[in-house]
């Protein structure tokens, strides 16, 4: 494997561990109570709920990792991680130990992946990938749902972890705009600067005294 690849390989993985990192800390700022809480507003759904669901995928997927097979629709809802809090951080940790353990070479793992993405049809649908493709979709996955949390957290009136839920193409995209802002301002002052120096001093004319 070229050094190229294993740098790619290398920073997929680690896009997993700062996500489960993120969970870690949004689990740290929670009490029980708002961990389960429903909120109307959110159809009636819990913070627990939808981290549980998250942390479902990435189940789904480091346990597919290793037999090729992976089923999003096999998924156990009502479960302790969705209404226990330690449950929760507890199961984050050990997925956060499986994915700093898998080796590089599963990446490129073939996998059939079932999924129900039809309204129409009754059963699931299915389609080839690979375990490096299906970590790009659970991190994406689980940032959109870390941006729901994040909406409910604030109606809920929690304090939530700096930059919780925001995609990394919306941190690097914030990022760019605040380094214009500041190149732009520089360029400006120097413009200001310049135009000072041009312009000749104004001279005091006694003649006429």
């Amino acid at each position: 494997m070229s050094s190229t690849a294993t740098q790619a390989d290398r920073l997929l993985l680690t896009s997993v561990i700062e996500v489960l990192n993120q969970g870690e800390a949004l689990l740290s700022e929670l009490d029980d109570k708002s961990y389960v809480g429903r909120l109307p507003a959110a159809f009636n759904a819990s913070i627990g709920g939808h981290y549980r669901h998250c942390l479902d995928h990435f189940r789904a997927l480091l346990d597919a990792a290793q037999d090729g097979n992976l089923n999003y629709d096999h998924r156990d809802r009502g479960t302790l991680v969705e209404t226990d809090r330690f449950a929760a951080l507890n199961a984050t940790r050990a997925l956060r130990e499986g994915y700093e353990q898998m080796p590089h070479s599963w990446l490129t793992r073939e996998l059939e992946v079932t999924c129900k993405t039809s309204y129409a049809s009754s059963g699931s649908q299915t389609s080839g990938s690979t375990v490096a493709r299906e970590i790009m979709y659970v991190v994406a996955h689980a940032v959109h749902h870390y941006a729901l949390i994040g909406i409910m957290g604030g109606l809920m009136g929690l304090n939530m972890p700096a930059g919780f839920g925001v995609a990394p193409s919306t941190v690097k995209y914030q990022a760019d705009v605040a380094a214009d802002v500041r190149r732009y301002a520089g360029l400006a002052q120097d413009a200001s600067a310049n135009a000072r120096l041009l312009t000749p001093a104004a001279t005091s004319d006694t003649t006429n005294l």
